[in-house]
């Protein structure tokens, strides 16, 4: 009886140490709050459409409120203030008005996707909340603003004091995932495994509807909840329902750059680009089978056209990717025919960009498509995924006149392909001229504005 005794006191006060610890960092957090803006965005080196709008944002609080000081939470160890703004620029072509400070992280292997075989999904969610707690006590700021989806840390924000901004890319779960679950169909975020088995699929449509209250619930927090399209608001409103706090602000495409490029392009050799991160989800393999299935179909007269993968690689899990689509190129006797560009600087890119006469893009639900903007800005006629951001907001007509493809199947985007290659030059001119119009919607002034306007609110009422 002692002896339980005894462990239940060395228990309770361990407890109660670990609560007055988490206790004294909050009030020390809340009564040291700096006069400036965080931004938690742990992967500055992911060199996607994300990374851009972090540039963008920063720039633009640093435009819209010159006293604030802006500071990035990262885990790259060797990102320091001039990096960063050099990265900006030559990256993206983002010229910010003075560095940003650093405050690095050192628990970002909590938020890896490898750290969670299984249920992947909460265990990064709440890696993210371990990975917030690091960043506040080091660094709390007035407005803490989240750019790359981590909503589980808007409560540990609010805790510390601070005023929660956040632009959401794609809603970590929606309905449509829930879906695809109760009607057992396989994809990246699905296992086949688990696909074929009603238990099983049962099991995690449960998992999912837990989570996605708890999502819902975390989201909520957020004082201001800026989305990129259509489709993220309809999701973001139905799970966080904050309507009255979300405002959809289009992400920043460098339209006015790629504008400058010449619409006519060289018909001896003519070049399919496919601008995405080496992302299980960004569906390469089927872009790849359908470039196959199009050059099995090509006409005799017309020219043999190129296919150029160019995009990014996160870790090793996406280096092991791109090999393995350089393999599968291989097996389908493609090597001649495809490019792969790793990394490529923003003045490379501009410059695949100028000599494409076509885009491809195959992820389903892509939440928004700054790479089919990009296409549309620089004169190459875009095939994007029937579905989401795409379907919704871009590859729409504009007066009157087609702007683009959509498919979903590799035949759907095999024929798309052979429709550009057998296209007259005075047609495609005239579709890439409605796409170049179209994408002026989706400018990176645009944005600058937008988001300025939502922000406004918020940073005027500090408290």
């Amino acid at each position: 009886m002692v002896n339980e005794v005894v462990v239940w006191c060395l228990i309770s006060g361990a407890v109660a140490l670990i609560l007055s610890s988490i206790s004294l960092s909050i009030i020390k957090g809340r009564s040291n709050r700096r006069h400036g803006v965080a931004f938690f965005h742990p992967y500055t080196n992911d060199g996607g459409g994300g990374e851009r709008v972090l540039w963008c944002a920063v720039k633009a609080i640093q435009e819209e409120s010159s006293d604030l000081d802006c500071v990035i939470y990262t885990g790259d160890h060797d990102a320091s203030p001039d990096s960063l703004m050099a990265r900006a620029v030559q990256r993206f072509g983002v010229e910010l008005l003075y560095p940003p400070k650093v405050v690095h992280l050192y628990k970002r292997k909590w938020i890896e996707e490898t750290m969670y075989p299984r249920f992947t999904m909460i265990g990064q969610s709440l890696g993210s909340v371990y990975l917030s707690w690091e960043a506040l006590c080091k660094y709390t700021p007035l407005y803490y603003f989240d750019t790359s989806g981590y909503a589980f840390t808007y409560p540990v924000a609010r805790l510390f004091g601070c005023k929660v901004i956040c632009y959401t890319h794609y809603p970590t779960i929606s309905l449509d995932m829930i879906s695809r679950v109760q009607d057992q169909n396989s994809m990246y975020n699905n296992d086949a495994l688990i696909a074929k088995s009603t238990w099983l699929s049962l099991c995690k449509v449960i998992y999912y509807r837990l989570f996605g209250w708890m999502y819902g619930t975390v989201g909520s927090f957020a004082h201001l909840a800026m989305v990129n399209s259509s489709w993220t608001q309809s999701h973001i409103e139905s799970l966080w329902r904050i309507p009255e706090r979300t405002k959809r602000v289009y992400p920043p495409c460098d339209t006015s750059g790629l504008q400058a490029l010449p619409l006519e392009r060289p018909r001896s050799s003519p070049a399919i680009i496919s601008v995405a991160q080496f992302r299980p989800e960004k569906a390469h393999t089927l872009q790849l089978m359908a470039f196959s299935v199009a050059i099995g179909n090509l006409d005799a007269d017309l020219p043999r056209p190129k296919l150029q993968f160019v995009g990014s690689c996160r870790n090793k899990s996406d280096d092991e990717r791109l090999q393995n689509l350089k393999d599968k190129a291989i097996q389908l006797k493609l090597e001649g025919d495809v490019e792969f560009h790793k990394n490529v600087m923003y003045r490379d890119l501009v410059g695949l960009l100028g000599g494409a006469v076509a885009g491809i893009h195959g992820m389903i639900d892509e939440h928004f498509g700054i790479s089919v903007v990009e296409y549309m800005a620089a004169g190459a006629i875009p095939i994007a995924n029937n579905s989401a951001g795409p379907k919704m907001d871009i590859v729409l007509e504009e007066d009157g006149q087609q702007t683009g493809f959509l498919a979903q199947t590799v035949e759907e985007y095999a024929d798309a392909i052979l429709k550009i290659l057998r296209m007259p030059e005075t047609k495609r001119l005239e579709m890439a001229a409605a796409a170049r119009r179209r994408a002026g919607r989706f400018s990176e002034q645009r944005f600058y504005e937008d988001l300025k306007a939502a922000v406004r609110p918020i940073l005027s009422h500090a408290s």
